[in-house]
């Protein structure tokens, strides 16, 4: 659900998954888009999530949750990582409408999350740059930092070198185009002004630039 920054797959979805791939393959528990304050009934539904991707035999999860007032929610994150274990845990985005970074980045260390995906709280991680340096120099050993958002095959060689970091999240995303050839001009059926003939998914070439160019600059280095 790219247009929605990610939800969880369905269960479905997941097992076609874990048969296909050979990679580490890592599941977004996130029961719908908006923010990270999750009521009582949307943290059960994570909670079952979490048990049906290690059921599932999934790699790791990935997670975030807030209080209302900006932290990161503490108990409920450790309870999904102690929930998870041993699956590894990345804390996503929702770092990035925390306050205080600093204080935040060792929140999630202390719940024991392995790995925090984070534009360093800005539009792009390009622009968030700066921040990601700092967060990874803070963080040592102790957790992985890795950029996303924005993250290109043009400029992902100038994001290994701004920030330090060694993995990157991008969504690698493009639209491709529906095999109807029958379409019912006068039926929407999607959001207000969204093209219900055109489909949005992660194209295996943009991932391939991304690597190419990464791999690149590592090699270099």
């Amino acid at each position: 659900n790219l247009l929605e920054g990610g939800t969880t797959p369905s269960y479905g979805q997941l097992a076609a998954a874990r048969d296909r791939l050979w990679i580490t393959l890592n599941v977004i528990i996130r029961p719908r888009g908006g923010d990270f304050l999750y009521s009582d009934v949307e943290f059960e539904v994570m909670e079952r999530d979490v048990l049906a991707c290690k059921k599932i035999g999934v790699d790791g999860i990935v997670i975030g949750l807030l209080t209302s007032d900006g932290h990161i929610d503490i108990p409920r994150t450790k309870r999904l990582v102690e929930l998870a274990a041993p699956m590894q845990v990345t804390f996503h985005r929702a770092f990035d409408v925390a306050c205080n970074p600093e204080q935040a980045l060792e929140d999630i260390i202390a719940t024991g999350c392995n790995r925090l995906l984070s534009s360093g709280q800005a539009a792009t991680a390009l622009e968030g740059a700066a921040l990601l340096k700092k967060l990874q120099a803070q963080a040592g050993d102790r957790l992985i930092v890795m950029p996303g958002a924005g993250v290109r095959g043009h400029n992902i060689a100038q994001l290994v070198a701004e920030t330090g970091c060694r993995e990157f999240h991008s969504s690698g995303r493009a639209p491709f185009p529906s095999g109807m050839t029958y379409r019912n001009p006068n039926v929407k059926m999607g959001a207000p002004g969204q093209d219900e003939y055109s489909i949005v998914e992660t194209s295996a070439d943009l991932v391939r630039e991304l690597l190419t160019n990464a791999n690149a600059h590592t090699h270099a280095d």
